[in-house]
């Protein structure tokens, strides 16, 4: 599957001039409708969701609150917000082009050093709270990164050259945001991020060496931020032995695996999962796809991986057949990080990876999430509506 792709960053490279904002308005493209397939696997996913959404939160909201449709209801708002939001991008996107890059992360950098300051919930620093509402900067930094990252290698691929084969002046930038998530103690997301970043500089051509020497200098700094929290260690030996407590340290993975063992081949039936009757904890956000595989079984579990496994090929195919450069990276970046953070949150359900707290996209409970979903789904509907005019323009 062939990219958009630029020249391998190299020392001889000869640096280019920044391109400006009216040039990269005049850029090559025509619009189209978008791509019907992905409008369709976005649809599907979001109505599929919010069914699920409901089966796994109408107890705990009964018990908690007095109303079964209190998660509900709450989702409904901020879906209705995310696809004003979608509907908007999915038309408008290209417009947003005249910003510099660097204003999606430096906005994302005051949204995160608020949340640093701000009271804490639960022990961290991840949130910023507006009455009764809870914005989660770091959902919104992910998006910022991507554009950020895939505008940088399109508009300085010249100069980007002077630091090497390696983009170092994009990547300290990402850096820089990856370090202000982690120290709201939040590892997945960074983790999450570095992840479609290296994938987004893989595809603009970075050789592999620098790739595998940046993750290598990134490990002492993990190592530091596990050993530093001794939840974390706890968390790697419960993802290792769940069943040595499995009332205790392993309760929540244990009841997953309860829960997903449960449906067995077809499942209990829509809304007769027994282990959300506040035996497993978390069911509408972390765990919501132990309680899908319960009432589905494998069967309908398997029908939720592959809708995943077909936005990912709807998405490159989106990314590959994108008009410029800089529409291509941004496809896939967004691509990745809706498709890579749901396999991991349904990898983490069933004991495959160590628990985090990465919500499923278009299923888990949470207002930042579905608002985040929804931006990088109508981007990812606006670029599908992208074709090259074949006149002269920017690559």
């Amino acid at each position: 599957m062939a990219f958009p792709r630029p020249r391998p960053f190299s020392k001889g490279a000869a640096p280019r001039a920044r391109l400006s904002a009216e040039s990269t308005l005049e850029r090559r493209y025509i619009a189209r409708q978008p791509d019907p397939q992905l409008v369709l696997i976005i649809s599907a996913l979001l109505i599929f969701g919010l069914v699920f959404m409901f089966s796994s939160s109408a107890f705990l909201g009964e018990q908690t609150h007095g109303d079964p449709l209190y998660f509900t209801k709450k989702q409904l708002v901020f879906t209705f917000g995310g696809l004003m939001a979608m509907l908007w991008l999915a038309k408008n996107y290209q417009k947003l082009y005249k910003l510099n890059p660097s204003v999606y992360l430096v906005s994302s950098w005051v949204l995160l050093a608020v949340a640093l300051v701000s009271p804490g919930i639960a022990n961290v620093h991840r949130w910023i709270r507006l009455g009764p509402i809870q914005i989660q900067p770091s959902e919104f930094a992910k998006i910022a990164v991507i554009i950020y990252l895939a505008r940088e290698i399109q508009d300085y691929r010249g100069q980007l050259a002077k630091y090497g084969s390696f983009p170092w002046q994009p990547f300290g930038m990402v850096l820089a945001t990856v370090v202000l998530i982690a120290l709201g103690k939040d590892l997945g997301t960074p983790f999450m991020i570095m992840l479609v970043c290296f994938g987004i500089l893989a595809v603009a051509g970075v050789r592999l060496m620098f790739l595998l020497g940046g993750a290598f200098l990134m490990i002492p700094a993990v190592i530091y931020e596990i050993m530093k929290h001794p939840y974390r260690i706890q968390r790697i030996t419960t993802f290792m032995s769940p069943e040595a407590d499995p009332g205790g340290k392993g309760y929540q993975l244990w009841n997953s695996f309860m829960a997903v063992g449960s449906g067995g081949w077809f499942g209990t039936g829509m809304w007769a999962s027994k282990m959300k009757l506040l035996y497993l904890p978390a069911p509408h956000t972390d765990f919501i796809f132990s309680v899908m595989a319960e009432e589905l079984g494998l069967i309908g579990s398997a029908l939720v991986i592959g809708m995943f496994v077909y936005l990912l090929l709807r998405g490159l195919s989106v990314a590959r057949k994108a008009d410029t450069l800089a529409n291509s990276l941004t496809a896939l970046g967004v691509t990745l990080m809706l498709c890579l953070q749901a396999f991991y949150n349904m990898a983490m359900a069933i004991g495959l990876v160590p628990t985090k707290g990465l919500p499923l996209p278009f299923f888990s409970y949470g207002g930042s999430s579905m608002l985040s979903t929804l931006i990088m789904a109508g981007i990812l509907i606006n670029i599908s509506r992208m074709r090259s005019s074949g006149r002269a323009g920017p690559s």
